[in-house]
């Protein structure tokens, strides 16, 4: 009984902490694969969380601080076995574009308002999960998500480019900054971009020949052993600088009240991004090893992982795709993965933080355009022009956004994008001619083949879409464009309703029309399809069966059998009324 009892209140827990149950019903045997792929993610983690944490604006340690808790809480709240969550250079780059002209020069307050983002971000996150708005993960389409990472990524190259030749480069915007680097290159100075080449050069050849090494920390490594070394600080090359030991305080960030639209409007804008990222990664591991995740989970799982990070005064975190490969790629069966990382980046600030001086700016600007360029997605573009031309113009626009308006600002050009795909493609959805093809079953447009046969006197027409408000005029219109094809021999004009999913007073008044058309023309309106859910709908309302057709039938190929009985043989039939 009290095994029972236990296990119903796992099962409860469960449905908040889906990790839970998991942690619980662990299995000894996954510890040794768990725990090697742990000790990877750390090994890639670490020096990933410094160079994001620059990206950011912030102190090194404020990227370790960021890659601890939100590991712990993703393991108790989340439903991806492989997910790894962490720093991420689109969500950085996003942090920077909107927390530093709010925080000006005050770094305090720069800090305290990125904790503040990420807090916000997490409880956006958690409301979106109450809501079950888990498809928001759909919102942004593949192209034009894409696209505003190729933008983002662009954007991240010409931020660090200036590190690797010791140069300061101040002007704002993609292109103008290309501009200074140019103007500047007179002025390299030569020893960091000696340190920033060779750093390269590892980043490049070592995957080359031992892929799943973590190439990153084996260039920061030798990075900072360089400088260590040859003195190299004393020579004008940057280093990080001392970074303190110890784990951090938890404390809840306090938001200015002035600040309070702003922050809200940014911290949105980086849980779009970061959450439709981040199941770009997820799913993308599930399918791989064959399992689901729960969409509106994973909005809580990002949310607590967000939220854990402004507690312990990091920033705003996403999944972290290099991270994840990592762990994948060495073993990792479970979310153990991400403890196990999560402790060795502890033990690394309270014992190794002295070495993390050592290491050189430029280094960190080399794997920063090194995780950067991972963003720029070629084959997709490529994809994209072959398959629709639209797609690739739309993935180019997100791209030009980020270029010209920033990154934040670029985030409000997608979302409008995204929503005139959409209302374009529920608006003007495609309308189809219907007929015939001997040797194949059903019907086909007559657009697909040219052998589709058509009935003389029949017109079998399909609306792929919901008809409401705002394309019940397109709906008039082309159904009127297909009787006037047909010509005055045209007896009945058939609306298969089964892709008429929805169907609101605009939309009802639009069959009445066409109905009303018809009539004027001496034809009849016939609903094929649904034809017995609407009479009952109808007299459900007390209206008129022949409210919206003056004829009903469950399926096409009967309205065509009846149609060809009765006024093509002059035979009689019933309606099919049910």
């Amino acid at each position: 009984m009290d095994r029972i009892r236990a296990s119903v209140w796992v099962d409860r827990i469960g449905r908040v902490a889906p990790g839970v149950p998991a942690l619980l019903r662990y299995q000894p045997r996954d510890l040794p694969d768990d725990l090697i792929a742990g000790l990877s993610v750390a090994a890639v983690a670490l020096p990933v969380g410094v160079a994001y944490a620059q990206l950011a604006g912030f102190d090194p340690v404020i990227g370790l601080y960021s890659s601890m808790l939100p590991l712990l809480a993703y393991a108790l709240f989340g439903t991806s076995r492989q997910l790894v969550v962490g720093p991420d250079a689109a969500t950085c780059a996003l942090i920077a574009a909107s927390v530093a002209p709010l925080a000006g020069a005050d770094p305090a307050l720069y800090l305290s308002l990125s904790a503040a983002l990420a807090l916000v971000a997490g409880l956006i996150c958690i409301a979106a999960s109450f809501l079950r708005l888990g498809a928001l993960a759909d919102f942004l389409s593949n192209p034009i998500l894409v696209g505003f990472l190729n933008g983002i990524a662009l954007h991240i190259i010409l931020g660090q480019i200036g590190k690797l030749f010791g140069l300061t480069l101040s002007a704002p915007g993609i292109i103008p900054r290309g501009l200074e680097f140019v103007g500047k290159l007179g002025s390299t100075h030569l020893p960091t971009l000696a340190v920033g080449a060779a750093t390269v050069a590892v980043l490049v050849l070592v995957p080359r020949w031992w892929s799943r090494l973590p190439t990153a920390l084996i260039a920061i490594v030798a990075a900072a052993s360089a400088v260590a070394l040859f003195g190299l600080d004393a020579q004008g090359v940057a280093v990080v600088g001392s970074v303190p030991a110890g784990l951090p305080a938890l404390r809840l960030p306090v938001i200015p009240l002035e600040l309070i639209d702003e922050v809200l409007g940014a911290a949105a804008a980086i849980a779009l991004i970061s959450f439709t990222s981040t199941m770009l990664t997820a799913r993308s591991f599930a399918a791989k090893n064959h399992y689901d995740i729960d969409v509106d989970r994973e909005f809580t799982a990002l949310g607590a992982a967000n939220i854990s990070s402004a507690l312990s005064q990091g920033f705003a975190i996403s999944g972290a795709d290099s991270r994840t490969a990592m762990s994948d790629a060495v073993g990792g069966r479970t979310q153990v993965t991400g403890i196990v990382s999560a402790a060795a980046i502890a033990l690394v600030l309270l014992v190794f933080t002295q070495p993390l001086s050592y290491v050189p700016i430029a280094a960190l600007g080399a794997v920063l355009i090194k995780a950067s360029l991972s963003l720029i997605d070629v084959p997709a573009l490529k994809r994209f022009w072959l398959l629709d031309k639209k797609e690739f113009g739309l993935s180019l626009v997100a791209t030009l956004g980020v270029v010209w308006v920033g990154a934040i600002d670029a985030i409000l050009i997608c979302v409008a994008l995204a929503l005139l795909r959409f209302v374009k493609s529920t608006a003007r959805p495609r309308v189809e001619l219907l007929g015939l093809l001997r040797g194949n079953a059903g019907f086909h447009a007559t657009d697909f083949d040219p052998a589709v046969r058509t009935t003389p006197g029949l017109v079998l027409w399909r609306f792929n879409s919901a008809l409401v408000f705002f394309n019940a005029n397109y709906f008039k219109r082309e159904a009127v464009k297909a009787m006037n094809m047909e010509g005055p021999d045209l007896k009945w004009f058939v609306i298969d309703f089964l892709p008429l999913g929805r169907l609101d007073l605009t939309g009802l008044d639009a069959v009445q029309a066409v109905r009303e058309e018809l009539h004027r023309r001496g034809a009849e309106l016939v609903i094929a399809g649904r034809g017995g859910e609407i009479v009952r709908e109808l007299d459900r309302l007390g209206l008129p069966r022949d409210l919206l057709g003056d004829r009903y039938f469950p399926t096409l190929r009967q309205a065509l059998r009846a149609y060809r009985t009765e006024v093509m043989t002059g035979g009689a039939v019933e309606d099919r009324l049910p």
